[in-house]
């Protein structure tokens, strides 16, 4: 089997879940496309561009699926994720080229619609669950012997923000039980990961009730200022005691969550305090924004005011001294005249995040803003609104970023610089890339033995230049993450 990863981290970890269910069932992985006989694309659905991109590869696979026929045993081509829950019909009829068809909550039956596949029939499953959660099979790393790992910790969503397809394609929130988190995030230590990024489609709502001990608490406020289209939750392990154990397990583990929404941060802000206390949770946030103006974030059901985002943002900031923080935005949304767009640059600059991630709106059947909206932008003016929105942000990062010029900052090495072999590139704990020569250095934890910096080494480097996405250093020493936060 060969597998292809399209889209978020939520699309790298089912790769990593099928592919776990599949070596089970006796298939061998190939990363190399000629020797397979079953080609798998796990798929992104989020934006029409994500789509695109797989009727493009489909149209490739087609000629070595016609080339493969005449050779040896039928190639079997697969599409799983996002994409094959909203346009099953579509993929299967389209060219008749796809032999199977899986949803989010299908994986563990790929071994018998792959089997179905085999007579030259073909096979999808696309039911949603309402508890699948996969907390039994411990995904497979997809990058042996990496240093950093992605672990699910819920799937689907139930905010129903009008311009999102996530509700209906990965289906309602679930979590995991905290037990299965726990026994991944020790394996994933014991294989000498050194960070881990706990995934959800809305993290800090999380809520474990897998034991009838669990179910009695209550549910918790919002942020001052935040509204939700659904009813408060009862009783579950929140977030916040989930975030607690799991930074117990190495402290030698940096610790990441990743997403969050914003008002799933109640006032007693113990998920903050956590990050604050703790030298092992980064100090670094990602508070997705999407848009600046009120009346967008209205018309998106984003559930909060630009007002009450920024005290959040400033509560954030005294909490966490030098916190990192990163944010989404999507520009040319349903009735955004200009004056809204102005209000997205001027929190841009504001706020002025590390990192960003910016999108022109894409509208997806099946949402409520396809059903109640007007996308009625043109995509000129997407075009021009976007490429504004990312000149502001680089401008304002590159403002950040030189602020630490000057400065020590710890780096998780994960291996070579792309451009320099000479060179070695990881992440800061705001999770900003750092480049710095592979030099020999003293080893601060063992007495000053010398030597090269490894991927999964803690290095410590002195910043001395700095664009709107990577910082560039001098290393001065190798360490620990213990010893660096007691220093």
């Amino acid at each position: 089997v060969y597998l292809e990863t399209y889209g978020c981290q939520m699309n790298v970890n089912d790769t990593e879940i099928a592919w776990a269910i599949l070596q089970r069932n006796g298939y061998a992985r190939t990363k190399e496309l000629d020797e397979a006989d079953v080609v798998l694309l796990v798929t992104c659905s989020v934006r029409e561009k994500a789509e695109q991109a797989i009727w493009n590869r489909l149209q490739h696979l087609k000629a070595l699926k016609a080339r493969r026929q005449q050779a040896r045993a039928p190639l079997r081509i697969g599409i799983l994720g996002c994409m094959a829950e909203r346009l099953k019909e579509e993929i299967l009829h389209r060219e008749k080229l796809v032999d199977v068809v899986a949803g989010p909550d299908a994986y563990r039956d790929l071994p018998r619609l792959l089997a179905v596949a085999e007579s030259g029939q073909q096979a999808a499953n696309v039911l949603l669950s309402l508890d699948e959660t996969y907390a039994d099979i411990l995904p497979v790393q997809t990058s042996a012997g990496g240093t950093t790992a992605f672990v699910s910790i819920m799937r689907g969503c139930d905010n129903m923000c009008t311009y999102c397809i996530v509700p209906f394609t990965r289906g309602r929130e679930r979590s995991r039980p905290i037990a299965s988190i726990l026994q991944e995030v020790r394996m994933l230590s014991d294989q000498g990961v050194k960070e881990v990024t706990l995934l959800g489609q809305n993290v800090n709502s999380y809520r474990d009730l897998s034991e009838v001990q669990f179910q009695s608490a209550a549910a918790p406020g919002l942020s001052r200022g935040f509204s939700t289209v659904y009813k408060a939750k009862q009783g579950g392990l929140r977030f916040a005691h989930l975030l607690d154990q799991v930074s117990r397990i190495d402290p030698e583990m940096r610790i990441r969550f990743t997403s969050p929404h914003p008002k799933d941060f109640p006032d007693e802000a113990s998920v903050l305090q956590l990050i604050q206390e703790r030298h092992n949770i980064c100090k670094q946030l990602h508070l997705p924004a999407q848009s600046g103006s009120t009346r967008v974030l209205e018309a998106m059901r984003r559930g909060y005011t630009r007002e009450a985002y920024l005290d959040l943002v400033h509560h954030v900031r005294d909490s966490i001294p030098g916190v990192s923080l990163s944010s989404d935005f999507i520009t040319g949304f349903c009735g955004e005249t200009e004056e809204d767009h102005q209000q997205t640059m001027s929190l841009l600059r504001e706020v002025r995040y590390h990192i960003g991630f910016l999108f022109a709106y894409s509208m997806r059947q099946k949402t409520r803003a396809y059903h109640r909206l007007q996308d009625d932008v043109p995509a000129d003016v997407k075009r021009r609104r976007l490429e504004e929105l990312i000149a502001a942000f680089r401008e304002e990062a590159a403002r950040a970023n030189a602020a630490l010029v000057g400065q020590d900052q710890l780096v998780l090495v994960e291996g070579p610089s792309k451009r320099s072999a000479s060179e070695l590139c990881g992440r800061n704990d705001g999770n900003i890339k750092v480049i710095f020569p592979d030099a020999e250095l003293e080893d601060a934890a063992d007495c000053g033995a010398p030597g090269r910096a490894r991927p999964g080494d803690y290095v410590v480097v002195k910043v001395t230049s700095a664009s709107s996405q990577t910082l560039r250093g001098v290393p001065l020493c190798r360490t620990t993450l213990s010893r660096a936060a007691a220093c």
